[in-house]
């Protein structure tokens, strides 16, 4: 007879391999795997309105390609619109990281001759000897790196699409693959309808997430406009790029935004309105807007979502960050409908504490006389 013991560590050490085999294949399979989560999560967030059509009388196949299209569309007008903005925008970075130095310069010696002093220190400790030499690689710049990473995605969201057309243009036949695997009918009554409610779920979420995104943009442009900051627009469209990165974002658009605010006004107090008013309003997106749009059900961990981003980020790069909220979004619900994984779906929830644990509170803070 075998021992439990060793079944069920044998157990887990396969699950661990299998774990690591994944992990290795999402790592080194990004070009492959990267548009096919794409197009999965877009047919899954389009797929009730294709439904939809369809029970309007519109051709599957029809409501995809015009729903397919029309986004790409968007995106290209998009693209099209900010593509002189941006590069003139990169062309002036340059000149305006030489300003910020020169405004700093009282700041960045005093950091320079600390850094100066370190490295006397450590010379000293290694007895002065100079004679080792330094290589030094040189890496490609920030910019460029941006670039390149954005260059991906557009490439990986373009071949998403496609999948995503494919997938939604077959109507139901991916659903009835999924079901048809599934032995029982009961067991298959459940499947269908645990699809139909993440593909709903899912779809709520995205929209939700993009709407909010919008409106903030649309607020942190207008603000930019009348704080008199150079490309308003540019400032709005990047802020709702960076939202899809939360926590991580508004930082990143809050020091940018106070960079550029440094160098453009003259005045440094009149300069701090700008990263101020940029901060506020993602502080009130977050704390107001955010939960009255989502909900308590579709609410998330932001544990959970900070380690989501750093994980996708070192994954995938800035493809994985944007993507990072949507995919744990994804896996909560599916975690909602798998009794398996309800206890990990709870930790990712950003609802507020279970009754059980609020009852078991009140009786800790106070006991019964």
């Amino acid at each position: 007879m075998s021992n439990p013991d060793n079944s069920n560590a044998t157990n887990r050490l396969l699950t661990a391999i299998m774990i690591l085999m994944t992990l290795a294949v999402i790592y080194f399979a990004k070009d492959i795997v990267l548009p096919t989560v794409l197009g999965f999560m877009l047919a899954l967030t389009l797929g009730p309105w294709v439904r939809w059509l369809s029970r309007c009388g519109i051709p599957s196949a029809l409501s995809a390609t015009v729903l397919i299209f029309g986004f790409a569309v968007l995106l290209g007008i998009a693209v099209l619109l900010l593509g002189g903005k941006v590069t003139s925008w990169f062309d002036e970075i340059p000149r305006i990281s030489f300003e910020l130095r020169e405004k700093l310069r009282g700041i960045t010696d005093s950091v320079a001759a600390v850094q100066n002093a370190s490295e006397q220190v450590e010379d000293l400790a290694k007895g002065g000897d100079d004679t080792a030499e330094t290589v030094v690689l040189q890496q490609p710049g920030m910019l460029t790196t941006v670039v390149s990473n954005l260059a991906s995605f557009l490439t990986s969201l373009v071949a998403g699409l496609v999948l995503a057309l494919f997938l939604l243009s077959s109507g139901n036949l991916f659903y009835v693959k999924v079901v048809e695997s599934f032995p029982s009918f009961a067991d298959k009554k459940r499947a269908l309808t645990a699809i139909y409610e993440i593909e709903k779920r899912m779809s709520r979420y995205i929209v939700a997430i993009t709407v909010i995104n919008a409106l903030l943009g649309l607020a942190i442009g207008s603000t930019m406009y009348l704080l008199g900051m150079p490309y308003p627009f540019v400032w709005g469209i990047a802020a709702f790029c960076l939202n899809y990165l939360p926590l991580i974002g508004a930082i990143v658009g809050m020091l940018g935004v106070g960079a550029f605010a440094i160098v453009h006004f003259d005045n440094i107090y009149y300069a701090m309105l700008a990263p101020i008013a940029y901060q506020s309003l993602t502080a009130l997106e977050g704390q107001f807007l955010t939960p009255v749009l989502l909900g308590a059900r579709l609410q998330l961990n932001a544990v959970a979502v900070f380690l989501t981003v750093i994980f996708w980020t070192w994954l995938w790069g800035l493809p994985g960050a944007l993507m990072a909220v949507p995919i744990l979004a994804l896996i909560k619900v599916i975690c909602d409908y798998v009794p398996g994984l309800a206890t990990f779906g709870n930790f990712l929830s950003g609802r507020t504490i279970d009754p059980t644990l609020q009852t078991l509170d009140a009786r800790e803070n106070h006991p019964a006389q």
